[in-house]
This record gives C-alpha cells, sequence and structure tokens, in this order.
C-alpha cells in the first residue's frame, strides 16, 4: 500500500484501471492495458472496472463489470432506447457496480482512459465520495465534441468551440443522425455545463502536444498534462530492403478501416503511380472496418493491383508483415493523437509517411523519421511513395532514426516515471 515521507513516495500503489472496453478493441486498449502492465512490472497492483463482452481479457474483478451494450443496434423498443440513452447520460448502475468493487478492493488512485456512453462519467461521483484521487487519459476530442472525432462531413471541424453543443444537431456529427446528435448534445451540456462533473477528475492526459492545445483552444479549462504513450521494445533484426530486388516492394497500412483514415486518398495515389507506370509498388492493407467493402468495391472499379487486404491481424503476424514493408502509411484525414501505429513502426525500425495533421508530426519528422504530405492529396502522397521506392536506401536509414527516435524518448520507463510525477502530484494534493 501507499507509503509517504516528506514527500510522497509511492510503493505497491492499488490502482483502480477504468475503460469500457476490456479488449484489445484499439488503440485506447492499448493503453489502457499497457499502463496496467507497466505499473505492474514495478511493483504496483491492478483493479479494473470495464464491460462484460465475450472478447474480454480474463479479470478477477470482472463480475462487478457493466453489461454490455450495443450502441449501434437497430433495436427500435422504445423501452430499450429510453435506457441506452438514460446510460449515456447518467448510469446509476455504474455507480453501484464500482461501489461494491470499491467495497472490497479499496485504491490508493483511479486512472480513467475511455469510459463515455458505455460506462458514463457518473462514476466519477462515487470516487470523489470516497475521496480517490483520478488521473485520466485522453485519447480523443471527446471533452468538447460530441462526436469525440471533431470531424463533420468528413472534414475537421471545430464548430463546437467553447460549448455550443447544439451545432452538432444541425450538422448530425453523430452517426449522421438527428436521433443520436441531439442525444450527444444533451449529454455535452448535462457534463459540461450543468454538472461540470469532469471538474472531479485531478489531472488529464494528453498523449499529444496536439491535442492538449486543441482541447485547451477550444475551451477545455482542466489541468493537462502532455505524456506521449509508449512502446514496448521489439526482437532486433528486420528485413532490410534489398537493392537488387527493388521491383514489387511493397507498403504497408494497419489500423481501422474507416473514412477518417484516408485510405480512399491512399487507393487514388496508388493508382496514379500505376496510370503513370513510374513504379511497382504492392499495398498491404491490414485490419477491419466499415469501409473495407467500399475500398474492395473501389480497387475492383479502378482495376488498381497489387493491393492486398490480409484482415484483422496482430502480434507476430502483425510485425512480421510491417518487417516485410519498406514504409508504413498513415493517410489520416482526421486529428489524430498520438497513434500506436507510428510507435509501433518505429519500434520495428521502420519509416512512416504519414498526414500533416492532428500529432503525426510530432512523431514523422519529414525527412528523418519518415515523409509528410498535406492530408486528401493523392497527388503528393503518390510524390511521397515514389520517393520512397526509389531511395530505399534512405528508407533504411530513415527507419534505423525512427527506432532511435523510439528507444530514447518513447519507452515503458520514460513512461513510468513521467506517469509516476503525475500520480505522485494528484496524491499529495488529496493530503
Amino acid at each position: 500500500m501507499l507509503t509517504t515521507t516528506d514527500s510522497v513516495q509511492l510503493k505497491s500503489l492499488r490502482v483502480l484501471h477504468i475503460n469500457k472496453f476490456h479488449y484489445l478493441k484499439g488503440g485506447s486498449e492499448r493503453s489502457y492495458f499497457g499502463t496496467a502492465d507497466v505499473l505492474i512490472r514495478h511493483g504496483h497492483n491492478a483493479i479494473f472496472f470495464s464491460m462484460s463482452h465475450h472478447d474480454n481479457l480474463p479479470c478477477s474483478t470482472s463480475d462487478y463489470f457493466m453489461p454490455d451494450v450495443d450502441l449501434n443496434s437497430n433495436d427500435r423498443n422504445p423501452i430499450n432506447q429510453l435506457k441506452i440513452a438514460l446510460r449515456v447520460l447518467y448510469s446509476f448502475e455504474s455507480k453501484r457496480r464500482l461501489s461494491r468493487l470499491l467495497d472490497g478492493c479499496p485504491v490508493d488512485i483511479a486512472h480513467l482512459h475511455n469510459i463515455h456512453h458505455q460506462i458514463s462519467p457518473s462514476i466519477l461521483h462515487e470516487l470523489k465520495r470516497r475521496k480517490i484521487p483520478i488521473v485520466m487519459t485522453l485519447h480523443d476530442y471527446k471533452m468538447v465534441c460530441a462526436s469525440y472525432s471533431l470531424l463533420a462531413n468528413e472534414r475537421p471541424c471545430e464548430v463546437c468551440c467553447e460549448k455550443k453543443y447544439l451545432k452538432a444537431v444541425s450538422r448530425r456529427c453523430v452517426k449522421n443522425s438527428y436521433t443520436k446528435s441531439i442525444l450527444a448534445a444533451i449529454e455535452m451540456y448535462l457534463h459540461h455545463k450543468l454538472l461540470d462533473i469532469y471538474d472531479t477528475v485531478d489531472t488529464f492526459i494528453s498523449p499529444s502536444l496536439f491535442l492538449k492545445n486543441k482541447l485547451e483552444e477550444m475551451g477545455f479549462k482542466k489541468q493537462i498534462i502532455h505524456l506521449p504513450n509508449f512502446v514496448k521494445n521489439f526482437e532486433n533484426g528486420e528485413e532490410r530492403i534489398d537493392e537488387r530486388n527493388r521491383k514489387g516492394i511493397s507498403v504497408v497500412y494497419f489500423g481501422r478501416l474507416s473514412r477518417e483514415k484516408g485510405l480512399l486518398t491512399l487507393l487514388k495515389a496508388v493508382k496514379l503511380l500505376q496510370d503513370n507506370n513510374t513504379v511497382a509498388i504492392k499495398v498491404n492493407i491490414i485490419g477491419e472496418g466499415p469501409l473495407k467493402d467500399i475500398l474492395k468495391k473501389t480497387v475492383e472499379r479502378e482495376k488498381i493491383h497489387d493491393v492486398q487486404f490480409l484482415g484483422y491481424m496482430k502480434n507476430e503476424a502483425l510485425y512480421r508483415e510491417i518487417k516485410r514493408s519498406m514504409v508504413v502509411i498513415l493517410p489520416s484525414e482526421w486529428y489524430e493523437n498520438n497513434p500506436i501505429s507510428v510507435l509501433e513502426s518505429f519500434a520495428l525500425g521502420k519509416p512512416v509517411i504519414g498526414t500533416k495533421i492532428g500529432g503525426i508530426p510530432e512523431l514523422v519528422k519529414n525527412g528523418i523519421t519518415g515523409l509528410i504530405f498535406e492530408p486528401g492529396n493523392a497527388r503528393d502522397l503518390a510524390e511521397k511513395i515514389k520517393y520512397a521506392l526509389n531511395n530505399p536506401e534512405k528508407m533504411v536509414t530513415m527507419g534505423e532514426t525512427a527506432r532511435s527516435f523510439a528507444e530514447q524518448e518513447l519507452n515503458a520507463e520514460k513512461y513510468y516515471q513521467g506517469l509516476m510525477k503525475i500520480y505522485r502530484s494528484v496524491i499529495e494534493k488529496h493530503r
């Protein structure tokens, strides 16, 4: 348990980790599990609170988890819809379940990740009642945007700045639905204006400077500390580019297949290169998502050659495909935060061709750890791919620089020391 001297010294903390998904669904879950893992390896204890799901990893506190709910269900039963709406707005059930968990598992500090909708920030009132210090890692723009992403009509959008959430309704920002957008706007007004519920959080953690600055610029006045995500060390010995076998070199995208990721721009760029017969290129697209069928149909209709959809991959199978590529491409057209895909590419010694948007340029330094292009600009992306394929030796050098950057600046120990500094500060504040 917690021990103190003149300044707070933290040993064997009992840390409550809260996230709405308890399986590796995306980047926020990697952060959620990764944070718990690095703390456990330093002698701290982990207690989890999340939502039940058939893909969940084993957990000793799963009996306390919230029941699974599908917010995208087509169930039109008005009673069921009302139950979901009330859960999104303020879940008394979340508070009760968390309270029972804490009765049996007292904790020293709570570390929150994504809690919106499936769990709801109602749990913050229970944590405050028990005087538990709270930190929260930010993974998106939910603190200022009803739809998380600062996107409307597939373009970056900031019209809800300074708490003007009704604009989300007129733009149907949430799933292009008036009903869901109205519910999201009500949720934002309730949590941020009426209850000011996030005032209970002692410190927010932002993995990117861009996210921190954007939230502050849009009127979010809480304390935010910049602490980048970390990436684990990978084995050395990734495959090198063979100068004698440049023909047919591959590039790879891995992540969610959704419109804001810019994958249609990637296909346009590949089509431009193939039509001009400038370079031979193979493209491997790894992942699943709502845009997959559209992407496949685009490849067929436009007769784009050598594009493979490899589906969802993880761990060694994924790393093997990344190692086989010359470069990773992240063509995002939304304000990415601190993308795990870039960190993992760097750790594997691969440079990244990424867009000049969000937190990507904080990691991808043009000509140093990769190449930068304008979001949505297929011609610019085509030029960057062409450069990479025509300069394999430079891409190897960029990959080595990217690996060194990850090892020195994005390692688990540096993250742990930064996190403990934050923990120490909020625990001292509560004393």
